[in-house]
């Protein structure tokens, strides 16, 4: 009792300290006890929310449809998307002006290591303009080319989106490919030129290039520094004048698109919904289109940028929605959600996503495997571009074969289910997905399609069995300054690509179109580029179908032993440099043994390439005295031995005694000229 009655005095000081403090400052003191008026005064209709108000419930009713607007930030890699974001928040009183804001909506532990936006995130904002309080939804997506599927799902909850270049490297391959994203969705582009404050930053350049490559004019640019706050405001003027609000009916039954979806451990899945028609509320029992299964909704809201409660959700808003979704299997990304008894016609939702990298994956112990398993199932969860089939490995096990859409997806992946499951798998050699037209109608029957798809390379059939072999290609966008086109194009057709297009987008920079094999680029096609051009040059690519191919099965074989995880396809051109680059990789990596490694290289019977781990060979000096290698120099090799007391030099003329002590060792005992076999 003293010990609570002591924390109650000095609480009751501290107050008084700081209301004295506060009152001599001009502040207002603590707030004192709302009498009934004040109450009634809390509910009117002109109530104006900012950051204050994050624990209140909100009343979403206050924002009409035209006072709502939904939003992304669309960009390159590295051109301050996450830093606009944090400026956007901060000028809405979303989050406390503090020197620590930076990548607030970025949240996941892979983001903040990497620098990089992985994970599209949402924010409501409430912004006063012209006397009217505005409702501004705003999505900050991914900037890399991997996650473009981030980006699209997002363009269906928005009516416009910010276009950020930045003001010093100017456009860039995955500008160019978000731009036309947001132009086929139809959607309202505002260019915003940030980093205007760097020391060679040239904004007029890149507003011509805007002009030029986009064909917008130059005026509609708006030039900002998101990292000083520069004409930020000005960003939000912009959003609400320039980008229409969403076209919806609130009378209309409730129609939802689930565009996200998280698991959380307690409550279920958590929902992310942009609803397009109608009203929801909490305790109302919503159907899934997609499931048929009926839930009550538990708790609806906004996300601000935190998880904020409100009563009710209607048309045109972005928020969270939880509805006792208890199996991950339940929601699925691009959903419709509607009233129990009142259906509705489905939403388009989304096109899914087309992997371009397979990559088995396996858990370093099998007792793991139904752990495993069900971190894959959440984590696919919140990343539905991922595709998932089961498989098996005789060295290996059970596990899966999992379709990522780069390198860097499959990378990001892997890191999450190690920071967020302490799951550790083992992940094999990346592939790209084949087809194979069957040349007999028996065949043709057996699989029940004439083109089949091959995205296991210890599947690839036989060259018997087909009549020609496809492999994916894609239409790759390169922007690099002039100076390094001869690399770049020497580069690229030693991938094989074929060239479609060149163009200059100002003076200085080129971009370069071109159709490549995906098996050329998936690897290490980005880091050449990069060092070929000093880290100026971008890339960015897309899916453009299939072409004829000569294509080979490479099996790699451990004394004379196939090795199924290491089969790889390769074309038919490159078939010995690439055997030979795997089969040296592997004498670096395997360890000696006591009896020598055959590692092989072959393209059916033929071997093409090998490189030979040598055994160990036995010491025969293991068990002899310390000095008795010294005193053999036949056997220890050019090293001069010590001389002995009788025959300092026994190069020229060797002891007797040496000679006759080839089994045993010798020491001297005595006088340093008499000899004894130990």
């Amino acid at each position: 009792m003293w010990t609570l009655a002591g924390q109650g005095c000095w609480r009751r000081r501290a107050l008084a300290a700081w209301a004295t403090r506060a009152a001599r400052r001009g502040l207002p003191g603590p707030r004192p006890a709302p009498t009934r008026g004040a109450a009634a005064e809390s509910k009117a209709p002109d109530r104006r929310y900012s950051s204050a108000d994050r624990k209140e419930t909100i009343d979403m009713s206050r924002f009409p449809v035209e006072n709502t607007r939904n939003f992304s930030i669309i960009a390159h890699v590295d051109h301050g998307k996450s830093t606009l974001a944090d400026r956007l928040l901060e000028l809405t009183g979303a989050i406390d002006k503090t020197k620590n804001n930076k990548q607030v909506l970025d949240k996941l532990q892979v983001e903040r290591e990497r620098g990089i936006t992985v994970k599209a995130q949402t924010a409501s904002l409430f912004y006063d303009y012209e006397g009217k309080q505005y409702l501004l939804n705003l999505i900050d997506t991914p900037g890399h080319v991997d996650f473009s599927y981030e980006v699209s799902r997002s363009l269906s909850a928005c009516q416009g989106v910010l276009l950020v270049v930045d003001a010093n490297e100017g456009i860039q391959a995955q500008t160019v490919a978000n731009f036309f994203l947001a132009f086929e969705a139809q959607l309202s582009v505002i260019p915003v030129i940030n980093k205007i404050d760097l020391k060679n930053a040239d904004p007029e350049r890149v507003e011509k290039q805007i002009e030029k490559v986009f064909d917008m004019p130059s005026d509609e640019c708006i030039k900002i520094s998101a990292k000083l706050g520069t004409n930020v405001e000005n960003v939000l003027q912009a959003v609400i004048k320039r980008i229409p609000p969403p076209k919806v009916h609130r009378k209309n039954p409730l129609r939802a698109l689930v565009f996200d979806s998280t698991f959380d451990q307690y409550r279920g899945v958590i929902a992310n919904v942009a609803l397009f028609d109608g009203v929801v509320s909490k305790g109302d029992k919503i159907v899934s289109a997609h499931t048929q299964k009926t839930y009550e909704v538990n708790e609806v809201g906004v996300l601000n940028p935190n998880e904020q409660p409100t009563h009710k959700l209607y048309a045109g808003q972005v928020g969270y929605l939880i509805a006792g979704m208890k199996d991950v299997t339940e929601a699925q990304i691009g959903d419709t959600l509607y009233l129990h008894k009142r259906p509705v016609e489905p939403l388009p939702g989304f096109k899914s996503a087309k992997p371009m990298v397979f990559a088995g994956m396996y858990p370093v112990d099998q007792s793991e495997y139904n752990n495993l398993k069900s971190a894959v199932e959440k984590l696919t969860l919140n990343d539905s571009s991922v595709t998932v089939h089961r498989d098996s490995s005789l060295a290996l096990g059970a596990g899966w074969r999992l379709g990522f859409l780069g390198l860097l997806h499959m990378e990001v992946f892997n890191q999450r289910l190690e920071q967020e499951y302490n799951a550790s798998v083992i992940l094999t050699t990346p592939t790209v997905p084949y087809k194979a037209v069957l040349s007999s109608a028996k065949l043709i029957k057996e699989y029940r399609e004439k083109e089949i798809t091959i995205i296991n390379p210890a599947q690839f059939p036989d060259k018997s069995k087909v009549s020609e072999y496809l492999e994916p290609i894609v239409l790759g966008t390169i922007i690099t300054p002039d100076e390094y086109t001869g690399k770049i194009i020497m580069l690229c057709q030693a991938r094989r690509a074929v060239q479609k297009n060149m163009m200059y987008i100002d003076q200085n920079r080129i971009m370069l179109k071109y159709l490549f094999p995906l098996n050329e680029i998936v690897v290490d096609f980005y880091d050449s580029l990069k060092s070929l051009s000093s880290g100026y040059a971008s890339f960015d690519y897309e899916d453009a179908g299939y072409q004829t191919a000569e294509l080979v099965k490479m099996d790699i074989l451990l004394n004379g032993n196939i090795v199924e995880e290491l089969v790889t396809v390769v074309h038919k051109d490159k078939a010995y440099s690439a055997g030979k680059a795997i089969c040296e990789r592997l004498k670096d990596s395997l360890p000696r043994q006591l009896f020598e490694i055959a590692i092989q290289a072959a393209l059916g019977s033929k071997i093409i390439a090998r490189e030979t781990v040598k055994a160990y060979r036995k010491n025969v000096l293991a068990k002899c005295a310390p000095d008795a290698q010294a005193q053999r120099p036949w056997l220890t090799g050019p090293a001069a031995p010590a001389a002995c007391g009788i025959f300092p030099d026994r190069s020229t003329n060797p002891c007797p005694l040496h000679r006759q002590a080839d089994s045993q060792p010798l020491r001297h005992q005595g006088s340093p000229k008499q000899h004894v076999l130990s």
